[in-house]
């Protein structure tokens, strides 16, 4: 539900304490409710998340958003739009007080060209994206949006994070009527 990845984590901040008074890979901020990539636009850094949340989502011509994955520490955003060379496939937005690596796209090209540690990690972390796509898609089958709910509901209070119920809702592909129709359900 939360996908975490301290490998890539540990790699990224080795090869920012590295770097000599560049500004190759610099640390950003952003607040709750700021979109730190925006959908269809242009890529302006590959960004590693170092601390917070943040959800993905895609948002529909009719307006409504689907929230494909909520991400922490060590999660990579933008590197599939570099390598395919395309504009955002999705928006990511800060959930709490969110910390990026943000590193310079000509200089996350050279890395791609040169480092096989980089490559193995990006390998890595495609292949945990689609055993979790997989995963996510049969778990849906397999149990009900109530028993989905909960575990959204417990991910909250564990990361002590707000979570609208309009995302809720987004995240579960249901709407809010709906949702609050089951959580009244649920007490």
């Amino acid at each position: 539900m939360l996908r975490t990845n301290q490998t890539f984590l540990n790699y990224l901040d080795e090869l920012h304490k590295k770097q000599n008074r560049s500004d190759d890979i610099i640390v950003k901020s952003f607040s709750a409710g700021d979109k730190i990539l925006v959908q269809d636009h242009q890529l302006s850094h590959v960004m590693m998340i170092k601390e917070g949340i943040v959800k993905c989502f895609l948002a529909e011509e009719n307006g409504k958003e689907y929230i494909v994955e909520f991400l922490g520490s060590g999660e990579i955003i933008g590197e599939v739009e570099l390598i395919k060379n395309i504009n955002c496939l999705c928006s990511i937005e800060a959930l709490n007080e969110v910390t990026v690596y943000a590193v310079k796209i000509p200089f996350f090209k050279a890395l791609i060209k040169n480092d096989l540690t980089l490559n193995h990690l990006l390998l890595e972390s495609f292949a945990e994206r689609i055993i979790n796509t997989s995963s996510r898609a049969s778990y849906q089958q397999l149990y009900t949006v109530e028993h989905t709910l909960k575990q959204l509901l417990q991910m909250q209070a564990k990361q002590n994070i707000h979570i609208s119920k309009e995302d809720m809702a987004a995240y579960l592909g249901i709407t809010v009527r709906s949702l609050n129709r089951i959580l009244k359900d649920l007490k």
